[in-house]
């Protein structure tokens, strides 16, 4: 059964739909990002009578009114945005919102006698033979004879019966076509993006929080048009706090919402540690409200979904986007941001490049947020949030589908104690087994952003462990200044004796040491410049290394999980070497686990 129509319409006609509602146009590929000259690219198209594509709108499901009768659901526009836009601030002299937010408008000239366009300059403005503005003559202000008279009078010499033509192919611009692929509204989000992705030829993938965003931004019977710039201007605020002073002054009205309040705290934040884009906001600020995990229930929810009836209620997407905006406000609250942030350094993840899952991070956000609101206890709060969030980075929960275990875990979460439900994980997948066999054979690879590697790191900072060879300055610090790993064995004198690549880039290998360390240590086997180290403790001269005591070296070995032996080792020892650092690493990362 086909599940959607294809017509030709005026472009005109999808026009006048855009300026009446009937066909919202949500930014979901974010704001106007084409320039002037795709403008009349595109206009130049429409004169000449080549064809523009079609666009693809996703009717909204009808919905019943609290006195019962049905309102006719909108046509949402999910691919063509650029297009249209394009379209409404060509012909209709709208203004659009460009890439750095500012409201501005694109004016395309025309020349008659050239029949060519161009983007409106200072140079075209002062040139008689061009009409500067091609929406004056296309709003329908300007009828023809005035058009072609008001042209004479400034060009004379210009021939009459060509300047007529030319004017009248471009007043015929909005009569022209434009196809519309229009989706009936019981479909499910995952056949809209399927369509979307086989007939979008650019390759554009949208994803579900795109779909929210459409959802969200084509109501403004319940102010989602609002709700959808909270979700972006905080975004964009997370990255660039200079955006604040923008907002001020070219969106007044936003200025004035109580979500602009809530996010001013942004102006002067420079934490980069956790910036969350769209999708993120979106997904934290939703599951722990409605206690699902899937955007595809946000969509039908925002619609009026009654899951039980399967009919649409117009009640039920005004709570549904009352709760979402409540979830929101928790999002973008400074106090939920900050503590949260708190928490997941005090587990030692100081730097966004110790964390390699979002999807990790989001749910401990949301973890946070949803056992606030079941009142637990604000120091356990910290424990579990940190417990779960390692959990599911040694695990790879959110790693495979996302939002299904999202969808799986809140339910779990609202539904009983979350130290019983963490256990249940634990006793599965965190077993003995999994210390000391699996996560040893996990920490043999090359890959220095392995998230394994990554919560060794972690535990060493929560440890305050020192930098190997280091007296006085911390992995902390060299993570935060950006210090540098380097390897136990060195490269260049594991590759001397023949090892490949693979071999001497290995995590058992890695260990965050002073660049100036690394530099004395040379490419000498370990056996060699553990002896000049050895030699400086009993001469006290300190060449290579601030520590000054046997004790203080060994404790400076072990806090880096380096085996005691490497002291005497050479080439042929390495493979020993590695095997016994891996399980050293893993025990650290076990007690450091147990110990959040």
């Amino acid at each position: 059964m086909q599940k959607y129509s294809v017509n030709q319409h005026l472009i005109e006609t999808v026009l006048s739909w855009v300026k009446s509602g009937e066909i919202a146009i949500p930014e979901i590929q974010r704001p106007f990002v084409w320039n002037s000259s795709k403008v009349r690219d595109l206009i130049d198209s429409l004169y000449q009578g080549y064809p523009i594509g079609y666009v693809i709108a996703w009717r909204n499901p009808n919905v019943r009114l609290k006195d019962g009768s049905i309102s006719e659901g909108k046509k949402v526009l999910i691919d063509g945005q650029q297009r249209v836009t394009a379209l409404t601030a060509a012909i209709l002299g709208e203004y659009v919102i460009d890439t750095t937010y500012e409201r501005i408008k694109i004016k395309i000239a025309f020349n008659p006698v050239l029949e060519k366009f161009e983007v409106q300059n200072p140079a075209i403005l002062k040139d008689k033979t061009w009409f500067h503005d091609i929406s004056e003559a296309l709003n329908g202000n300007l009828g023809i004879l005035k058009l072609v008279r008001r042209y004479l009078e400034l060009n004379p010499e210009a021939n009459e019966d060509k300047i007529e033509k030319a004017f009248t192919n471009l007043i015929n611009i909005p009569k022209k076509q434009i196809g519309l692929i229009e989706l009936d509204s019981d479909l499910e989000i995952e056949t809209v993006t399927e369509i979307f992705i086989r007939i979008n030829s650019q390759g554009v993938v949208l994803s579900q929080a795109d779909f929210v965003m459409s959802k969200i931004a084509a109501n403004t019977e319940f102010d989602g048009n609002v709700l959808r710039k909270a979700i972006d201007y905080f975004c964009h605020l997370a990255i660039a706090p200079e955006f604040y002073k923008h907002i001020l002054d070219n969106d007044t009205e936003f200025a004035k919402t109580d979500f602009f309040q809530k996010m001013v705290w942004l102006k002067s934040e420079n934490e980069d540690l956790y910036n969350p884009d769209y999708n993120d906001l979106i997904r934290v600020a939703f599951t722990p409200q409605f206690n699902r995990g899937r955007l595809a229930d946000l969509v039908s929810l925002l619609s009026g979904r009654n899951f039980e009836t399967r009919s649409f209620e117009n009640v039920i997407a005004e709570q549904s986007f009352a709760i979402l905006k409540k979830g929101v406000l928790n999002f973008i609250n400074e106090t939920n941001f900050k503590r949260f942030l708190m928490i997941i350094k005090s587990a030692g993840f100081i730097s966004s490049k110790l964390i390699r899952s979002q999807n990790a991070l989001n749910f401990a956000y949301i973890v946070y947020l949803k056992l606030k609101e079941l009142g637990v206890n604000s120091a356990e709060i910290g424990s579990f949030v940190n417990r779960w969030f390692v959990y599911s980075i040694l695990t790879g929960r959110y790693s495979g589908s996302p939002e299904s275990a999202f969808d799986f875990d809140i339910k779990q979460i609202a539904q009983k104690p979350i130290d019983e439900y963490l256990k249940e994980k634990e006793e599965g997948e965190l077993s003995e087994a999994f210390w000391n066999a699996e996560l040893p054979q996990s920490l043999g690879t090359s890959v220095a952003s392995s998230p394994y590697f990554h919560v060794f790191l972690a535990a060493q900072v929560k440890a305050n462990d020192k930098g190997f060879l280091s007296r006085d300055v911390f992995v902390g610090d060299l993570i935060s200044l950006r210090g540098d790993i380097h390897h136990l064995f060195p490269k260049d004198y594991l590759k001397k004796n023949g090892l490949a690549r693979g071999q001497y880039n290995q995590i058992a290998n890695y260990v965050y040491m002073q660049s100036e360390i690394n530099i004395k240590v040379g490419n000498h086997a370990p056996v060699d410049y553990f002896k000049g180290i050895i030699n400086q403790i009993e001469t006290n001269n300190k060449l290579i290394s601030g520590v000054s005591s046997l004790e203080e070296l060994n404790e400076n070995l072990l806090a880096n999980c380096v085996p005691l032996e490497i002291v005497q080792m050479n080439i042929d020892d390495y493979s020993d070497f590695l095997a016994k650092r891996r399980l050293l690493m893993a025990k650290k990362i076990k007690d450091y686990y147990f110990s959040l």
